[in-house]
């Protein structure tokens, strides 16, 4: 089984790499075997243009049977609690579009540039249907952006227009390219804030990335090995 796990940056899944080293026969590229699992561990960079050029370099070279995108997010959704870890089945991306004269934000799909059912897309969303059929995690509606929230109004402004429960900056490009694929795929992203007014000082990301890093570790273990 070839297994390809992605993340934006190396601490999101350090401990995870840490738990291959010590289990794992480690080869070249971030590539660890045992028996008959081989994992590749891809660190993007972040955003949607680093994901897709560096997730494009990858499969146009090599097969994979399963893909996962591991990372930490922010909660729009308050009854997701800081550390707890999800499974975002639908995607969006949230911001590629154009801001109309009165402020209100178009998307590509409102714009007609993007029909709202052109696959991999419905209704404007990137629908993760086996992915959605994992009830180990909580499943929610993630949104993709260029930006992260910071500002109030804007904030609420996003609620409204997306209502997704998390965002992230990579995932639906993640989630675009595996369904284009047609490669089987999850993405897991642990709350390491909610979107608020920009405050660091609340964020956990110890706590984010230890939980993310505890569900990886979980799931590999879950693969056969033989």
């Amino acid at each position: 089984m070839n297994i390809l796990i992605v993340a934006a940056t190396p601490f999101e899944i350090l401990p995870l790499k840490n738990y291959l080293e010590q289990h794992f026969t480690e080869t070249p590229s971030n590539i660890f075997v045992k028996e008959n699992i081989q994992i590749r561990l891809l660190i993007t960079g972040v955003g949607q243009m680093l994901t897709a050029y560096a997730m494009g370099y990858v499969l146009a070279n090599e097969n994979y049977d399963f893909a996962i995108n591991a990372g930490v997010a922010g909660a729009y959704n308050r009854a997701l609690s800081i550390g707890q870890v999800v499974n975002v089945y639908s995607e969006q991306f949230g911001d590629l579009g154009a801001e109309d004269a009165d402020g209100n934000f178009l998307s590509i799909h409102s714009l007609g540039l993007l029909p709202m059912d052109d696959a991999p897309f419905k209704a404007g969303k990137i629908e993760n249907e086996a992915g959605g059929k994992f009830d180990f995690l909580p499943k929610v509606i993630g949104a993709t952006v260029n930006k992260v929230h910071g500002y109030a109004p804007n904030i609420e402004a996003a609620k409204i227009r997306l209502q997704a429960d998390v965002e992230s900056m990579e995932g639906a490009a993640f989630a675009y390219i595996c369904s284009a694929q047609q490669l089987p795929y999850l993405q897991i992203r642990a709350i390491s804030n909610y979107v608020e007014p920009r405050n660091r000082d609340a964020w956990n990301l110890p706590l984010a990335i230890d939980n993310l890093n505890e569900v990886l570790v979980q799931l590999i273990q879950t693969f056969p090995t033989n």
